[in-house]
């Protein structure tokens, strides 16, 4: 899946679109999932053009790496979840259920998480 430069996550963060923000510095953006699935479900995403987690881990810096590790741990603390447990996943490809082709991460949280595969 090519990187697709007017996916709606670069739209985000471009400011063409709007979104209810979370967390933001130099190379991450968190913010809330506009279609919830669970009471907190939050995204965090890289601000480079990185279609999924492979391509990240092939193409990006140590900086951005580190930095979109941290913001997720950073973010489930903000969002108040770390102390009762949340859930954090990525999508990869068309098996794996991706959608949009901008490496994103969804933390689920607020709610007891059903079995991880049914």
């Amino acid at each position: 899946m090519p990187y697709d430069k007017n996916n709606i996550f670069a739209k985000i963060i471009r400011g063409e679109i709007p979104c209810k923000k979370i967390f933001e510095n130099d190379h991450v953006l968190s913010f809330h999932d506009i279609n919830p699935q669970k009471k907190i479900h939050a995204l965090v995403i890289p601000k480079g053009e990185y279609v999924d987690l492979d391509d990240f881990n092939k193409k990006a810096s140590e900086k951005e790496i580190i930095e979109l590790h941290k913001a997720i741990s950073y973010v489930s603390s903000l969002l108040g979840v770390t102390n009762k447990g949340y859930r954090v996943l990525s999508n990869i490809g068309l098996d794996g259920g991706q959608e949009v082709p901008h490496l994103h991460f969804h933390i689920f949280a607020g709610e007891k998480m059903g079995k991880m595969v049914v």
